[in-house]
Parts: structure tokens; C-alpha cells; sequence
């Protein structure tokens, strides 16, 4: 295979150089980097427990978390007990106001009332050391697959060991627990395995409905682990990368009635969907049906066999869609205007809450703000049970874990990761929040702005921006976390003009051209304002470009997506 030095270039930029690595990275191979599922910690007991099940016909209950991870992870699971012709189950998604994030003892009692006599997990329950106590109580046997952090034991004088707490469940299948080579799953990763496990046992015990499945049947739900994958942003290297790779070429051609639904709904072409095409349309309708409180239409979208049914759904999750985008900007209009009166540009820690705000959309209400004026955005409202609860978005300046684990004294709970996380804060300490959190992150912002500043992998001129040059650059994709777009450097470029487009207008692209072959070419970026960037673009002059290549569906051929705009030399 011939590697352009372009493509060489970008891999060395990512670590990838010796040949065995960049065939690998290029050529995601199912059977040789995918991993073993019973290297999984506890994997061999939870099979036998789950086939167990199946053999005695027990009630088997999916609990999922109702996010883009945990729902396409219930779907993959409703599709193998179907496969295997097991009806005597049922898929448990929490409300996300009503119940929130976690396994919940009100619904393990609902699910053993019902005769529930094994509840498998999805995405959630590595920490859920009571509520597992409590299915044990009533007669209920948990399974869990996750992927979180589980909690560390702490030792005297507040040692922190390896060793780690975990509920008392038949197993607790998590790629961060024992010696499984790969750590960054995803929930719905992790359900994958455990199915793919199951398969592999059954068929080895020659159960009748298991020997029937086509080896290799699996691969088909590979579609809800590369959506899942991207959607909750882990790292796309290792296996990760053959996953969604692969899951990719099963989206483009999966006969799921309700990814085709989705797919005209939104005038996506099936056969070309990309990585792009699930974070930025496929995820957020599903998220939409959580945060609109309908879960379980995003579950039903996913699983139906029914054409008509598939429709009706897609255009209620568009619905939803919409709904949300319009309390969303509703919240962000509302917040920046006690941003712009409460704080000054130089503040690294805004705090704003009100209690008729909904703590379901205060996640992309944050993270909306954040990505105009940086830092971090910690917003609260009170959902339908009182609770105080909110949502912190960060630029990668200050890590949300630390900067919650600083201000543990007044936080009821709270969990996430380094860009963003969810908390929970009492009536009595939420007008101390925006102090507390102030004070948290005295010691947590890393470096100054030149350890910050985006580094470009290569300089690129506006000739360049082809299409030669996008399938070049296409072949590191899938891209993510782990392995971002290329970012190229675009100088000797005069802005001919600068505009804002949007219903809101706060989405803004400038037009370029190339000082000495006067080529042209769009470039833009949303929830941007021209004012945004490290310079700010005139029409007449002259600036420097960071930007990603993208194919432009709006007008056709490429654009420019920008990262940022600064002086010139």
C-alpha cells in the first residue's frame, strides 16, 4: 500500500510510525485487534449466570442509562435475547429528571415486583454498592457492565490504593478492572462483549437456540457500538478504532428501520455516514428523547422492525429535537445575559443557576457559553423531585473531576470527567457554590496560554483544500478523542468577508482568498462570533488560519472548519 507523506506525516503526528502501526491504524482488522471478551474480569461467571437464566426461562430486566451509550447498548442487548427467541425480558431506562443518573433502588423493587430475577446493567453500576445490596435482598441477581471509574478503597490516613470497592454483584464487567488490554470501552462496548461472550458459550454448550445463529451474527450490532462509541467521546484508538471502523461499514448498510427513518429524516445518506454524521445528528436526537423525558422512544426508534412505526418515530424524535434546541437557546440567552453582568471576560469560573431552569439541558446550555468565552460553565436548576442539580462544562484549562473533588464540602454528589460533569448541591450550600467552585480551581489551571496554544500538524495553503487532499486525510478517520482531525495552518489568506449566519446568528464563517493564486474557499465554525477568536478577521486583511477540512454539505466540494484565527507574521 502506497502512504503518501501527507498521511505519514499526520500518523507521526499521532505517534503512529513503524509499518506494523500504521497498517494497523489504517486497516483496522476485526479478528486481529479486537480482544478476547472473556479476558474481561468475572466474564466467564456472568455468562454462566445469564445462560442460566435463559435455560430456567427467569424474568431478565436491561437497565441502561438513558444517554447515547446506555440506550444503543439496550438495543444490541434486545436484539440478541430476539435473536435467540428469549421473550421473558424487558428493558428498564430511568427517567433523567424524575430518577436521574444511577441504579436506582425504586426501580429494582418495580423490576423484582414484576418477577425480575436477573437485572443486567448497561453503562451504570460500578459503584452502586447499595443498590446491588438491595436487589440481593429482594431476590434479584445483578449482572453489571460499565465502564466508569470504580471508587478506591481508602486505606488509614487516607491512602489511596489500587485496590478498589465494588458492589457484591454476580460480576461486574468493566475494562478498567483487572488485566483486560484495552480500558476504554464504552458501556455499550462492554454489553457487546458480554454478547458476544454469551454467543460463544451457548453455541459451545450446543444450546438448540444458540447453535441456529450464523457465527459472526454479532457483527451486525457493531452499528449501536460505533454509535455509542462516538457519541460518548472515549478515546478512538486500539480497539475502540476497529470497532467503530467496522460498526461504521454496518450503519452505512444496516437494515435497522429505524436508522433508515432517521437517515431521510434528516437527509443523510446512509451508504456515506460518518463519524461526523453521529455526533452531530444521530446522537443528539437520541439524547433528545432522555432530555425531553421520552427515553424510550429513542429505544423503540432503535429496535422497531416496523417501517411505519420507524417513521412515526423518527419525526417524533425530530420534534424533540427541535423542542429542545429552542429551551436550550431560550437558557443560553437568559444565562449570558447574567454572564455579561455578573462576570468579566477574565473570570476562569462562571456559576449561574435558577430553579426553573431543567437540569437536563443545562449540560449543552453550559457548554454553548463555555465555547464562547472559555473556561468553565457550571450551571444548576431543580428538577421535578426539588433536588438541586447541575452540569460544568470545562475548555481543558481546569480538569471538572478536580475541580469537584476540591469542592466536595458542598456538593451532595458529583461525577464525570476532565471536560465535563454533573453535581448536586443542597438548598443550603448552592449560594456558596459560585465561591467554593472559585476557590477550587486557584490551584488547578495548568500553565499559561503559550502550554495551551493548539498546535497545527501541517501548513496547507488554500490551492491545497481539494479533494485529493480530503481522501488522504480521510483515511485516519475514524476521528475522536484520542485522534482529532488534523488541524493545518493557513497563511498568505485575505478575508473578503466576514458574516454571521443562524437563526440566532451566532454562528459565524468567513470567506477567504489566497493572496497569490486568488483562490477562494469558505471557512466557518458554529457558536462563534468573529469577536471569538485570538484575532479578530476584518474584511480587507490579511490572517492566519487553523483550521480542519471538511466536506461542505451545504453548498458541496470542501470548507474549512475553524479552530482559530490569528495575527499575521
Amino acid at each position: 500500500m502506497v502512504i503518501s507523506e501527507l498521511v505519514r506525516t499526520l500518523l507521526s503526528k499521532r505517534g503512529v510510525e513503524s509499518e506494523h502501526d500504521i497498517a494497523a491504524f489504517l486497516n483496522p482488522d476485526y479478528e486481529l485487534h479486537t480482544h478476547d471478551p472473556f479476558l474481561l474480569a468475572g466474564m466467564d461467571v456472568a455468562v454462566a449466570r445469564l445462560l442460566s437464566a435463559i435455560e430456567k426461562g427467569e424474568r431478565i430486566a436491561v437497565y441502561a442509562d438513558f444517554d447515547c451509550d446506555g440506550i444503543p447498548g439496550a438495543a444490541l442487548l434486545h436484539d440478541f435475547f430476539k435473536k435467540i427467541e428469549y421473550e421473558n425480558f424487558e428493558v428498564y431506562l430511568p427517567h433523567r429528571d424524575m430518577e436521574g443518573y444511577g441504579f436506582h433502588t425504586d426501580a429494582i423493587a418495580k423490576l423484582a415486583e414484576r418477577g425480575v430475577k436477573l437485572i443486567i446493567t448497561i453503562d451504570v453500576g460500578t459503584n452502586a454498592i447499595e443498590a446491588v445490596r438491595f436487589a440481593k435482598e429482594k431476590g434479584v441477581d445483578v449482572i453489571i457492565t460499565d465502564h466508569h471509574l470504580p471508587t478506591p478503597r481508602l486505606r488509614q490516613a487516607g491512602e489511596v490504593t489500587e485496590e478498589y470497592v465494588l458492589p457484591d454483584a454476580v460480576a461486574v464487567l468493566n475494562p478498567k478492572l483487572g488485566e483486560y488490554p484495552f480500558p476504554h470501552l464504552c458501556g455499550a462496548g462492554v454489553a457487546f462483549k458480554f454478547v458476544q461472550a454469551a454467543l460463544a458459550e451457548g453455541k459451545r454448550r450446543a444450546l438448540p437456540s444458540f447453535e441456529k445463529i450464523p457465527n459472526g451474527w454479532e457483527k451486525w450490532l457493531l452499528d449501536m457500538v460505533a454509535i455509542a462509541t462516538v457519541a460518548d467521546m472515549v478515546q478512538l484508538i486500539g480497539e475502540n478504532r476497529a470497532l467503530v471502523h467496522w460498526g461504521l461499514q454496518v450503519l452505512r448498510k444496516s437494515p435497522r428501520p429505524g436508522i433508515r427513518a432517521l437517515c431521510s429524516k434528516l437527509r443523510l445518506r446512509q451508504n456515506e455516514l460518518t463519524e461526523n454524521d453521529i455526533g452531530f445528528s444521530i446522537a443528539p436526537r437520541i439524547n433528545a428523547a432522555s432530555r425531553m423525558d421520552e427515553p424510550q422512544l429513542a429505544l423503540q426508534l432503535l429496535t422497531t422492525q416496523d417501517t411505519i412505526e420507524a417513521e412515526t418515530l423518527a419525526a417524533q424524535l425530530e420534534k424533540l429535537n427541535a423542542s429542545r434546541k429552542g429551551v436550550v437557546a431560550g437558557l443560553v440567552r437568559e444565562a449570558r445575559k447574567h454572564v455579561h453582568t455578573r462576570y468579566s471576560a477574565s473570570d476562569r469560573i462562571v456559576v449561574l443557576g435558577n430553579p426553573e431552569w431543567k437540569p437536563a439541558l443545562l449540560g449543552l446550555a453550559a457548554n454553548s457559553i463555555m465555547g464562547e468565552r472559555g473556561g468553565v460553565v457550571c450551571l444548576w436548576g431543580r428538577d421535578s423531585s426539588g433536588k438541586l442539580k447541575g452540569s460544568c462544562r470545562s475548555d481543558g484549562d481546569v480538569s471538572i473531576t478536580e475541580l469537584f473533588s476540591n469542592a466536595r464540602d458542598v456538593l451532595v454528589e458529583s461525577g464525570g470527567h476532565a471536560a465535563s460533569g454533573g453535581f448536586t448541591v443542597s438548598h443550603e450550600n448552592v449560594h456558596r457554590l459560585p465561591e467554593a467552585l472559585s476557590h477550587a480551581a486557584l490551584s488547578l489551571v495548568t500553565g499559561d496560554a503559550a502550554d495551551n496554544a493548539i498546535i497545527h500538524d501541517c501548513l496547507l495553503t488554500l490551492p491545497e483544500v481539494s479533494s485529493p487532499l480530503f481522501a488522504e486525510v480521510s483515511k485516519l478517520a475514524p476521528f475522536g478523542l484520542g485522534n482529532p482531525k488534523p488541524v493545518f495552518l493557513l497563511s498568505g489568506t485575505i478575508v473578503t468577508g466576514v458574516k454571521r449566519f443562524g437563526k440566532e446568528q451566532n454562528h459565524v464563517e468567513l470567506m477567504l482568498e489566497c493572496r497569490k493564486s486568488g483562490t477562494t474557499c469558505r471557512a466557518f465554525d458554529f457558536f462563534r462570533s468573529p469577536d471569538g477568536f485570538s484575532h479578530v478577521p476584518q474584511q480587507g486583511s490579511e490572517a492566519r488560519v487553523l483550521a480542519t477540512l471538511e466536506r461542505d454539505t451545504f453548498r458541496g466540494g470542501f470548507a474549512l472548519r475553524i479552530v482559530d484565527v490569528i495575527a499575521p507574521l
